[in-house]
């Protein structure tokens, strides 16, 4: 199977993932911070080694603000209903995924009012734009660091410096980004951020973080047990334990911890390239076929590492079908859980097929899948 459906989970792992999983499993695996046994203790120790290994690869000073959870999701919904009050307003984009979108919609029937700015039909946003929509009640400005269904990078640190200027805060949706790009909390001026371990970071399905900046008060978005102040019934707000109520996902937290120290040492420069080169010879390969129309930037710099294309007359799950069982090839058709961005590019009567090679895919993968998206599109 040549797998290029990385936008919605890595594959493959680094074994070091798997090789971890298990020995967590098989020999210490306990609850952290319940007990003072050697296995808990281990147990602690290792996630918070965790913890350090994603704060130095986003630069955040602090790993004690890095709480994780299940999935970005979780993270972003943790984020914008825990930080938000009703008279918030709060500025977003077109491009964003329903993980965003979602929660946002929910919070506007509580009376947080929200602008959507509009990209352009590459996926680009105006930094202007995001500008001229700021009020007095601006208290949140929430973007993706890349599109999921275009690749299109956001300016985010030149709107993290827009926000810092005008006394907003900056939240960053990390799914597309993290371990794909350069994320720095501290140069771009990210106040949180929210990011899923499976993805870019090539750690385990079922984890997930959410980093919030000192200073920042975040209600907690579930109640229970933290293995700290136990005979108080009101939930802490102590960070990370009194946000990661029960216990927590250990082996695979531990596990996400071994893919980051893959990634750092291999680089997120070298990582960044390798996929720009690939994604540059797919998206030229595909170009130059009759009848496939390609979305988004044409500049592979200007993107992550996700190609967006239709062949004219071709539903779009028919064209991942024979993709995949034809030729063998995981791709991902429809509306990427982003209606709102499909409007933007106008694809939303249609979808569109999305590939999304990795540091792993290999130069012969990519050819073989333009010779097979050409004879799809020659309807042989």
């Amino acid at each position: 199977m040549i797998y290029l459906d990385n936008g919605a989970t890595s594959y493959p792992k680094p074994p070091e993932v798997s090789e971890t999983i298990m020995d967590v499993t098989v020999n210490y695996c306990a609850n952290p911070g319940r007990a003072g046994h050697f296995m808990a203790a281990r147990t602690a120790q290792e996630i918070f080694k965790t913890r350090l290994s994603v704060a130095r690869l986003f630069n955040i000073e602090n790993p004690g603000r890095i709480v994780f959870t299940k999935n970005c999701t979780e993270s972003i919904n943790m984020a914008l209903k825990g930080v938000l009050l009703p008279g918030d307003h709060v500025i977003t984009t077109s491009m964003e995924h329903n993980s965003v979108l979602r929660p946002l919609h929910s919070l506007k029937q509580n009376g947080v009012k929200v602008s959507t700015v509009k990209c352009d039909k590459a996926g680009r946003l105006s930094v202007n734009d995001v500008k001229k929509e700021i009020t007095p009640r601006t208290r949140l400005i929430v973007m993706t660091a890349a599109s999921n269904v275009t690749g299109t990078k956001m300016p985010v640190e030149e709107t993290g410096r827009l926000a810092l200027r005008n006394g907003i805060l900056f939240m960053v949706d990390g799914a597309q980004g993290a371990g794909h790009m350069d994320i720095d909390v501290k140069k771009q001026h990210i106040d949180i951020l929210a990011a899923p371990g499976h993805k870019g970071l090539l750690g385990p399905q079922g984890t997930g973080f959410l980093y919030v900046r000192e200073g920042i008060y975040m209600a907690p978005f579930l109640d229970g047990g933290t293995g700290s102040r136990s005979k108080d019934l009101e939930q802490p707000v102590d960070f990370p334990e009194g946000y990661e109520a029960g216990t927590v996902n250990s082996p695979g937290i531990i596990a996400l911890g071994a893919a980051v120290r893959v990634i750092s040492k291999l680089g997120i420069d070298v990582i960044e390239e390798h996929e720009r080169r690939l994604t540059e010879k797919l998206q030229r390969g595909l170009s130059e076929i009759p009848g496939i129309e390609l979305y988004g930037p044409e500049d592979t710099y200007e993107k992550t590492a996700v190609v967006a294309m239709n062949i004219h007359g071709i539903d779009c799950e028919e064209v991942a079908d024979v993709f995949n069982n034809r030729y063998g090839i995981a791709v991902r058709a429809g509306f990427h859980c982003s209606g709102a961005a499909h409007e933007t590019i106008g694809t939303e009567k249609t979808g569109c097929v999305r590939l999304c090679p990795s540091i792993y895919t290999t130069e012969k993968e990519i050819e073989e899948t333009i010779a097979a998206a050409a004879e799809i599109a020659a309807g042989r």
